[in-house]
């Protein structure tokens, strides 16, 4: 929904701009798979994306029941299984081969000039002020950086490799169909992780795991949090849905308001105790289970077993470093 506006005036260029860009983008998308005519699903991929478009573009208007019936419109059309793949027209394996040899290292500036942007939206823009308004919602400073510096990418690849008007977005729903609906998976289930955070589910959490576990010792309580975080999130899919139930239930309470933990380290090494469940969980399937399908590997699960013997060492290096660098 449209940010706040930041202190000191209201910002000139907000997080609405983040939300109408990325509406219109799914806009097309729809209209683009509508007319896919070698798409047998195409209408349920038009309705699904267009579904998503309004969401970006009315969703501060639609109120919580509208937007709760257009979230169960998304579950339903991919629930029952229409969505389909589209076929864009795109180049051939032989003609990419052949502009690859064509422009070379030129293929790397768009790639390049998407971190760049950020940096410079983030550490120029931010602090920017016109007639005494922000340029840039400072709170939302490195969102509306990361939008600028993708459309900017992009036009810098329309004019330096040639390419005509239609082909980002072209690629784009490529790339969306191909990842389906799990592509919505974060955004879903960090919403998921408020709803359980304003129904007090960390709060029962909290309740419980005092009951069963004594967090009398700062590392126990540390270790509990830690591996709840990484747990809840194998269970969730999602670290972000896993974050304000956990912290809301152990994090503040027990770790900040108790010990007198440092809100910034644990909060920073609580997500990433929980970025550990996300390396180990199908549930996490736009992380775990695409890339697999995109590279057509025979085993489903290959990528989270490759990355379980990373996720459980840095997930018992994160309770050392909390122990030591959050209650100094």
């Amino acid at each position: 929904r449209p940010s706040p506006p930041a202190e000191g005036g209201r910002a000139m260029i907000t997080l609405s701009l983040v939300y109408l860009l990325a509406g219109l983008v799914f806009a097309a998308f729809a209209v683009l798979s509508a007319t896919d005519r070698a798409n047998a699903k195409r209408f349920g991929n038009a309705l699904f994306w267009g579904l998503v478009a309004v969401s970006f573009l009315f969703g501060d208007r639609l109120g919580d029941v509208g937007n709760g019936v257009l979230v169960l419109g998304l579950a339903l059309i991919a629930g029952f299984g229409l969505l389909g793949r589209g076929q864009p027209a795109t180049t051939s394996p032989d003609e990419r081969r052949v502009l690859s040899e064509r422009f070379g290292g030129r293929l790397f500036v768009p790639a390049l000039t998407l971190p760049l942007v950020v940096a410079l939206g983030v550490l120029v823009f931010k602090p920017m002020q016109i007639g005494g308004q922000p340029l840039f919602d400072p709170k939302q400073a490195t969102l509306i950086s990361l939008a600028l510096a993708a459309v900017i990418s992009v036009l810098t690849a329309l004019i330096l490799l040639r390419q005509p008007p239609l082909a980002p977005l072209q690629e784009g729903r490529r790339l969306m169909d191909t990842v389906g609906w799990a592509a919505l998976l974060p955004q879903m289930l960090a919403a998921l992780g408020a709803v359980f955070a304003l129904a007090g589910v960390g709060e029962l959490i909290g309740q419980l795991v005092t009951a069963w576990i004594p967090l009398d010792t700062r590392f126990v309580a540390v270790a509990v949090y830690c591996l709840g975080m990484a747990a809840f999130t194998m269970i969730m899919g999602n670290a972000f849905a896993a974050f304000p139930v956990l912290t809301a239930g152990i994090g503040l309470p027990i770790l900040i308001n108790r010990f007198g933990g440092d809100p910034a380290v644990v909060c920073a090494i609580g997500m990433l105790s929980g970025f550990c469940g996300t390396l180990m969980t199908p549930l996490a399937a736009n992380f775990n289970l695409v890339p697999p399908a995109l590279l057509e590997l025979p085993d489903r699960y290959s990528v989270i077993k490759a990355q379980i013997p990373t996720a459980l060492p840095v997930l018992i290096a994160n309770v050392v470093l909390m122990y030591v660098l959050a209650f100094r």
